[in-house]
């Protein structure tokens, strides 16, 4: 780079000032003028060649699902994004579609889903494009990589997540959390609606519940969102804004425009950089007060994994990965449930009834095998997030050439996506009441809880990914419904909409809430 520095001596007329300043624009002017036409020429170019080697989607496309998307004209019919590639793909041969100005091939087709996640799973890896999105907040998390580094993290967190002392310890944080938190919290705000009537944003609480459980399981650290004065933490309020930038930059068509911001540092780049730092810091932190105080007598994932693993910024990646899925998913699956329980009373009767079966009237659940017993709560769960998936798509990408089972040409680097929200609504799948809520569907002619093909209910994921904190996420979210239904009345504020609306994020999030009355419940005599 070149400077530019006007010297005028004290004795200079204002004449010559007044040159020497014209000078000094002329020169300045030729300058840029100069780097412009050095930038035109040699730099654009190279962009160009490089731009034209990579596998990239159509900048336009002339078909008429993409003109569709392009011009954001599905939104006249549909409410939700999900809701129109649902409607494209049940009416699509082999349930799958191609959107070429994204890239990607969508499919809710079983057998794709299988082929992706098992038969051909290592042709089907995140995928670095996938990585750089998210590679700014997760870093090297579980979630954001492939090959060795996953294999090893799975590994390790396969050997703790599957340990009795790990789901005992998840047991009595979300006790605890229910008992000193989320029943105080809802009984006060039932005794304050006799006086006058209010409405609590329920999908608000879920999402602070989860992240007060999650940050105790993972880091041992206590953000006390959920405590009467409903505080909202630095951290959290943190963590919420890189979830959602990080995920606008999913779903951009042109992913060249955040890269430029990123570059730049403006806008929404510059926001996500300073939420990231914010979370980055109070976790360095966190994992330097562990180590100087010891974590061999701790239980959460933080001070296990530092057994294993001692570089800092890998172990801080590792476990915000587990924050990040553990927190969103369960507080998405808690508020889709209650708003389905809130349309089908004759439900919420039946795992009341079961519970007093089960446990006993008015007794509460003391261990984390008695929870196995409640197969119809276990069939409601389940069957909430058959309708509603916490993550309502996931993506990979084919790194060779690849035929799907159903036909489908895949050019090496596209973007595969299989879709679970539409899986759930697609009768040749689920049958011609797919679109029920329905926990009955789930049962045997006993009572007991039956699971589904994975790869046809791929909530979890399925095959070699297939979700490691399954059984502490379904914990989390039957132990809340159960304390909850038992001891309130809970009613939507407002009419209910035939469907939910969604708003952009890495998971399900309601637009505008979850607006609720609550009244306490009568307790029934033994």
């Amino acid at each position: 780079m070149f400077c530019f520095v006007l010297i005028v001596s004290n004795d200079s007329s204002p004449m010559e000032v007044e040159l020497e300043t014209f000078w000094f624009l002329q020169c300045l002017h030729a300058y840029f003028c100069f780097f412009l036409i050095f930038t035109l020429v040699t730099i654009l170019p190279l962009l160009s060649l490089l731009f034209s080697l990579l596998p990239r989607p159509k900048l336009w496309c002339t078909c008429e699902i993409c003109h569709t998307y392009l011009n954001m004209s599905w939104s006249k019919q549909f409410d939700n994004l999900c809701d129109w590639y649902t409607h494209l793909l049940k009416n699509s041969p082999g349930n799958t579609i191609h959107i070429h100005v994204l890239g990607n091939t969508i499919t809710a087709n079983p057998d794709n889903v299988e082929y992706m996640l098992k038969t051909r799973f290592e042709n089907f890896p995140k995928g670095k494009p996938f990585s750089l999105i998210l590679g700014d907040f997760l870093g090297r998390g579980i979630f954001n990589v492939d090959g060795d580094s996953w294999r090893f993290q799975k590994k390790m967190a396969s050997l703790e997540l599957g340990k009795l002392s790990i789901k005992s310890f998840a047991f009595e944080i979300i006790n605890c959390e229910i008992k000193d938190r989320l029943i105080p919290l809802l009984s006060s705000f039932a005794a304050s609606q006799k006086e006058q009537q209010r409405v609590l944003d329920l999908q608000d609480v879920f999402r602070r519940f989860s992240f007060d459980t999650m940050c105790r399981f993972s880091f041992g650290l206590d953000p006390k969102c959920l405590e009467l004065s409903l505080p909202m933490s630095k951290f959290a309020t943190a963590f919420d804004l890189a979830s959602k930038l990080s995920a606008e930059r999913a779903m951009t068509a042109f992913p060249l425009v955040w890269k430029l911001k990123r570059a730049l540092n403006l806008g929404s780049e510059k926001q996500l950089k300073k939420a990231i730092k914010i979370i980055h810091i109070l976790a360095k932190e966190v994992i330097r007060q562990r180590r100087k105080m010891g974590f061999l007598a701790h239980n959460d994932l933080l001070s296990r994994f530092m057994c294993t693993i001692n570089d800092e910024t890998y172990l801080r990646d590792v476990v915000i990965s587990f924050l990040l899925a553990g927190r969103d998913t369960v507080a998405s699956g808690l508020t889709s449930l209650f708003w389905l329980l809130a349309k089908h009373p004759n439900v919420e009767s039946e795992i009341r009834r079961e519970a007093d079966r089960v446990l006993g009237k008015n007794q509460e659940l003391t261990s984390f095998g008695e929870m196995k017993e409640l197969h119809y709560l276990q069939a409601a769960v389940y069957e909430s997030m058959r309708l509603y998936p916490p993550i309502q798509f996931d993506s990979k990408f084919c790194v060779d050439d690849d035929i799907l089972p159903d036909g489908s040409l895949l050019r090496r680097g596209t973007r595969v996506t299989y879709h679970p929200y539409a899986m759930g609504r697609i009768e040749e799948i689920w049958g011609p009441d797919c679109l029920e809520f329905k926990p009955e569907r789930w049962l045997k002619d006993d009572g007991v809880f039956s699971p589904e093909n994975p790869f046809k209910y791929p909530v979890f994921q399925a095959g070699f990914r297939v979700c490691l904190g399954k059984e502490i996420a379904l914990l989390e979210l039957k132990s809340v419904a159960l304390s909850l239904l038992r001891s309130f009345q809970i009613q939507l504020a407002t009419r209910p909409h035939p469907t939910l609306r969604f708003s952009p994020g890495l998971t399900a999030t309601l637009s505008g809430g979850l607006p609720v009355l609550i009244r306490e419940r009568e307790v029934a005599p033994a």
